[in-house]
């Protein structure tokens, strides 16, 4: 028997804490849009950000818990290779997404800590639920990629009907698609050796590769949403776009190629990793020095 103690080093893994990264950094882009400012008061409600997404992806790993021992590339995480209790992993879920919510309810707003719930609820209820029904599960789920930023967003004084936070939003949910059928390239027969549906039982690989690369640049389309939303209108967006040519070509070469080897797709997983973190920190930059070009000129008038 391991004691708790021992296995606190495992807990990490369990929160996927990339991930849950990822979902406080979109959350801040969208408080940076929307208020053009960064601020102390950003700090807690955005940890709660973190720390739901923490719970929420501990919580998911609860729930599939049998099937990821059932494949390769998940079979070595926490609750399959037996470093952390199942029980354990499920008070310490609903530790952290109470304390998440708790988080954005005070020291945010109520309509930030429903959102919150409402991501949870779409990742671990509708999304979890339709991974074991449809290999197209993916597309409904990348709805809660679009929830973080605009959380962050009315947590930055933003009216949730702006259609600017549409803009910004849709791009989140666009990257969702092709950053998950990136992994199934070279990991589809494990999901249906699983037992859950998977694209590579409906698509050859070929096709696979061609239908990714559609979603890629679909994705690099959304991005350039954000110029005729407003919402880059400094020097940054040369550079903004300049970056989505840079990812576009990821697009081309799935095109060219027959086939990506598991190096090759790694590499492609990982620059679609590093475009959304580009992005985020080049519109949220273009938010703030714009607000500073602003008050400059109004220092020159007066």
């Amino acid at each position: 028997m391991r004691k708790v103690g021992q296995n606190i080093r495992y807990y990490p893994d369990l929160c996927k804490m990339k991930i849950s990264f990822f979902a406080a950094l979109s959350a801040a882009a969208g408080y940076c849009v929307a208020s053009s400012r960064l601020s102390t008061e950003m700090i807690l409600p955005l940890l709660g950000v973190f720390v739901l997404a923490c719970g929420s992806s501990a919580l998911n790993q609860h729930q599939e818990k049998d099937i990821d021992a059932l494949m390769t590339r998940t079979k070595k995480r926490p609750l399959p290779s037996g470093y952390i209790k199942p029980l354990h992993a499920l008070y310490f879920s609903w530790t952290l997404i109470c304390s998440g919510f708790l988080l954005l309810a005070v020291t945010g707003t109520l309509s930030a800590a429903f959102l919150g719930l409402c991501a949870v609820l779409w990742y671990n209820g509708a999304y979890t639920y339709l991974k074991r029904k449809t290999a197209f599960a993916v597309v409904p789920g990348a709805l809660v990629g679009a929830i973080p930023p605009a959380i962050g967003w009315t947590l930055g004084g933003g009216e949730l009907q702006d259609p600017r936070l549409s803009a910004l939003c849709f791009f989140f949910f666009m990257w969702q698609v092709p950053h998950f059928w990136l992994l199934l390239l070279h990991h589809g027969k494990e999901y249906e050796a699983a037992g859950l549906p998977s694209l590579s039982g409906i698509f050859s690989h070929m096709q696979l590769l061609r239908i990714t690369s559609h979603w890629i640049f679909a994705t690099v389309v959304s991005c350039l949403f954000m110029f005729l939303f407003g919402l880059v209108h400094t020097p940054v967006t040369a550079v903004l776009l300049l970056v989505s040519l840079w990812f576009l070509r990821q697009a081309v070469k799935l095109i060219k190629g027959d086939k990506v080897n598991e190096r090759q797709g790694r590499a492609i997983f990982t620059k679609i990793n590093y475009y959304m973190v580009s992005v985020i920190v080049l519109i949220s930059f273009d938010q703030l020095m714009g607000q500073r070009v602003s008050y400059g000129l109004a220092m020159l008038v007066q």
